[in-house]
């Protein structure tokens, strides 16, 4: 793995946290759109904008949502905007799956808090990269992952593969991660990498930590397996491109 250097403990509360980074070239090879398409690139981390409290409110809300499915293997995936749960080795449309009994899971009060949490994470963004939050849009695919140490049963739940979100998805060109769950006391492994030329630059998740990064080659990176527990997030991506943008989740 090379050398590691952590970019955000566990145990630390931070403020805000910027590393600037240049940007790559996957950006030219799609439409730009000015004000908003990353010139300045880069990865944040900042403990600052959702609290724990809101955190286990969140995750409450993802422990509902997949407690109605699961996959097999260690990957769970819960997409409130598409309906897609992970349902052993397939994925099911949780709306159409369980119609009107999905009024018995969630509440209007629990889409309310998911849309101002990534309001304020979409803020957040914007500032940090010196551009306008209403030119970002919320694009696809924005899910709930829970990550245990269950052997990988199909291709979707080998989620530790080094990957570009600009490359794997086209549409993203901000992705943030928001953590539901904590590092050493919930799950062991399980850390956010950056893989830089030389060196690892290493998030450890946190309960309300929100990590956020330019989708370019610039923020190539990974999840390590998790070894044991359970570890809880959120991926919640925006785009520059209105025609790529969704509607945040509404309750059928």
């Amino acid at each position: 793995d090379g050398v590691t250097e952590v970019l955000a403990h566990h145990s630390e509360s931070l403020q805000d946290k910027f590393v600037e980074v240049p940007c790559s070239e996957d950006y030219d090879s799609h439409k730009r759109f000015e004000g908003c398409t990353p010139r300045k690139c880069g990865r944040g981390v900042t403990d600052a904008v959702i609290t724990r409290d809101e955190a286990e409110r969140i995750r409450r809300i993802a422990e509902r949502g997949l407690s109605l499915g699961g996959s097999d293997g260690g990957a769970s995936i819960l997409d409130l905007h598409s309906g897609a749960l992970s349902l052993g080795k397939h994925f099911v449309n949780l709306y159409r799956y369980f119609g009107d009994k999905i009024q018995d899971v969630f509440t209007e009060e629990d889409f309310a808090l998911y849309r101002d949490v990534r309001q304020r994470i979409q803020q957040r963004i914007a500032q940090a990269f010196g551009i306008s939050s209403a030119s970002m849009y919320l694009t696809k695919p924005t899910f709930f992952s829970r990550i245990n140490n269950t052997e990988a049963k199909t291709t979707h739940d080998e989620y530790w593969h080094p990957h570009v979100d600009k490359v794997t998805y086209g549409s993203f060109d901000y992705t943030s991660l928001l953590y539901l769950s904590d590092y050493t006391e919930d799950f062991g492994g399980g850390r956010f990498v950056f893989m830089d030329a030389g060196s690892n630059k290493t998030v450890e998740p946190r309960a309300g930590r929100v990590s956020f990064f330019t989708s370019g080659s610039e923020n190539l990176h990974r999840v390590e397996k998790v070894h044991w527990g359970t570890r809880y997030a959120i991926t919640i991506s925006f785009t520059c491109n209105p025609d790529h943008g969704i509607g945040d989740p509404v309750l059928m």
